[in-house]
């Protein structure tokens, strides 16, 4: 603590909390009384959890709460409570009655005099609440710096946010409970470990390289969203069969979502020449669709159309676009990649829209949303059994189960998810994502030649698609071939700017697998949630000697999993050559992991 000099005011260091009634107008126009009533209860809980988090509430305005805490950690857990606390009172009312908040929390000096707590770091708390979802929390990067060891949750980074009346950006996140939803969520990342390889800059600068961003939804109701946001990732897709054009990943063009960016800034941040986007409504049985492309280097505009057509029309206008697009950037397509563009269409688009649905909710990555999503594609086979994108994407969702162990039923999950995807290679030999999907479970069913093939193929298909380049490095550094393993997940990093963490675990791995610890630390340092990476960290360190920091991080790798084993976890990795594996455990042993 520190005076200001006058005798009156003092700075403190704080963690600053607020918290906003989402959609407080409607609900006070619907029963100011029910309302009130509502928002006083909760005030009650967020009085008595600040007292358990060593907090205190400030200020309580009609919509909200102000609050300081002395500690990040606990400002964040506080937060999460209540959170909990308000969606647990929700239950006993209906969807329009429900009192949902938004919380920001910063942590900076704030200052005090006989009144009043104010300052930037006050005001950079409350802009950053703006940014929370209904319901969810958000963060500055100084709260993250200090919480990201300590607490048991996921982080998404947002990147740096611009806020009002605030001079510099401030990087913010975004709190997840799933680690797993984090752990795929895309991220602005710094050049260090990812500078891409030789190869990848010179793929790039020789071939015409393109963004396509997230369409615009226009009918006004975000439920259109799944159908703006499924024709851009079609588009992507077509787009990504072709090996003469480099096309940014869906997850790093997708964080451009709703943002007002130009496309000179665009361009440089992705490292891309053209940016691709435009707009959707959707009325009945009819679709308009607006595109337009964009050279960022001059920030001129190439080309734009509009398409106004019935719905059944609507893979036509995909596959025009993508040509009209290829042929703008001087792209040369084969007749072989021109042909794989007539791909096999679902009879009904009932079920082309169910699958679009499912996808919708797959990138969110949760359980929940994958169980749906699940619903969504089997209800789509229902209508076309012999639609091989529903097929593909179901055996996707039970990978995702048995990764993220949502299922006890983990061989049969497995055998399942193979089935399927066998499936629809059969149906349609053309589609990469069955292909993957073959991949996926043959690496940790411990077929290594069968899962390098499946992803070979599905790249031959769709040589852009950056998550399988990263699978098939991650199954290249379990079949004795690292050195390949960390160029292709550089490649990957490459096409994928905000690539996710699961990128980095990948990388921290093969490097481990050449010895090359000091890389393989600074890989897994660079993630957003670092205690996913605590295994590879433990046993880096303890190869390098240093016990100190291996201990550490043993001591993290038991607090995530307090079940750990190094009998267990032996046998649960899909190595090819049993010294791989024995590296690992000699690390971890050296960690003091037993």
């Amino acid at each position: 603590m520190a005076d200001s000099g006058n005798g009156k005011n003092r700075r403190e260091l704080k963690s600053i909390l607020f918290a906003d009634v989402v959609g407080y107008t409607r609900l006070m126009q619907d029963d100011e009384e029910d309302t009130h009533k509502g928002i006083t209860e909760v005030v009650e809980l967020f009085e008595k959890g600040c007292e358990e988090f060593d907090g205190e509430i400030l200020q309580i305005r009609g919509d909200g709460v102000f609050a300081i805490f002395t500690s990040a950690a606990n400002s964040v857990r506080f937060a999460d409570k209540m959170q909990d606390a308000v969606e647990a009172r929700n239950r006993k009312f209906a969807e329009n009655r429900k009192i949902r908040f938004r919380i920001g929390i910063h942590l900076g000096d704030v200052l005090q005099d006989e009144k009043f707590h104010y300052g930037d770091s006050v005001n950079i708390a409350a802009r950053i609440e703006g940014l929370a979802d209904t319901g969810g929390i958000c963060i500055s990067s100084a709260v993250y710096q200090q919480v990201k060891n300590t607490v048991k949750f996921g982080f998404e980074n947002l990147g740096p946010q611009r806020l009002k009346n605030i001079k510099e950006a401030v990087e913010v996140f975004r709190i997840t409970k799933d680690t797993n939803t984090a752990l795929r969520a895309a991220s602005p990342r710094k050049p260090l470990v990812a500078e891409p390889t030789a190869a990848a800059s010179d793929e790039s600068s020789v071939r015409p390289s393109v963004a396509v961003l997230p369409f615009k939804n226009i009918n006004g109701d975000p439920e259109f969203d799944y159908f703006s946001d499924g024709i851009t990732e079609d588009i992507i897709n077509n787009l990504s069969k072709f090996h003469n054009i480099f096309v940014i990943s869906r997850s790093s063009s997708f964080t451009y979502k709703s943002k007002q960016t130009p496309a000179r800034q665009i361009g440089t941040e992705l490292g891309v020449r053209y940016i691709a986007d435009g707009s959707v409504r959707k009325a009945g049985n009819r679709v308009r669709i607006s595109v337009q492309l964009v050279d960022s280097s001059k920030d001129q505009t190439l080309w734009t159309e509009h398409y106004d057509r019935n719905l059944d029309d609507i893979f036509e206008v995909q596959d025009e676009i993508s040509a009209i697009i290829c042929n703008a950037t001087s792209v040369k397509i084969s007749a072989e990649e021109s042909t794989r563009l007539k791909r096999l269409l679902p009879n009904d688009l009932q079920a082309y829209d169910n699958v679009l649905k499912g996808q919708h909710r797959v990138f969110r990555y949760t359980r929940e949303d994958m169980l749906q999503a699940r619903k969504l594609y089997e209800a789509a086979v229902k209508l076309d059994p012999r639609y091989a994108r529903a097929l593909a994407s179901i055996a996707q969702t039970l990978n995702f189960e048995w990764l993220f162990s949502w299922s006890d039923e983990s061989e049969d999950t497995l055998d399942l998810a193979l089935s399927i995807a066998k499936d629809a290679v059969s149906i349609d030999e053309s589609d990469a994502r069955g292909h993957a999907g073959v991949g996926f479970v043959s690496l940790y069913q411990k077929n290594h030649d069968a899962s390098i093939n499946a992803y070979q193929r599905a790249l031959q298909l769709n040589p852009n698609d950056a998550d399988v380049i990263s699978e098939l490095g991650d199954t290249y550094a379990h079949a004795g071939r690292a050195v390949e393993a960390v160029e292709l997940l550089k490649k990957a990093m490459h096409l994928n700017p905000f690539y996710p963490d699961e990128y980095l675990w990948n990388l921290g791995g093969a490097y481990y697998v050449l010895n090359d610890y000091e890389n393989a630390i600074k890989a897994v340092e660079q993630m957003n949630n670092p205690t996913e990476g605590s295994r590879i960290l433990a046993a880096s360190y303890g190869q390098l000697g240093e016990v100190e920091k291996a201990g550490i991080y043993a001591r993290k790798t038991l607090e995530a999993h307090p079940d750990f084993s190094l009998d267990q976890w032996k046998t649960m990795m899909p190595d090819k050559f049993a010294h791989d594996s024995e590296h690992f455990v000699e690390g971890l042993r050296k960690a003091g992991l037993t």
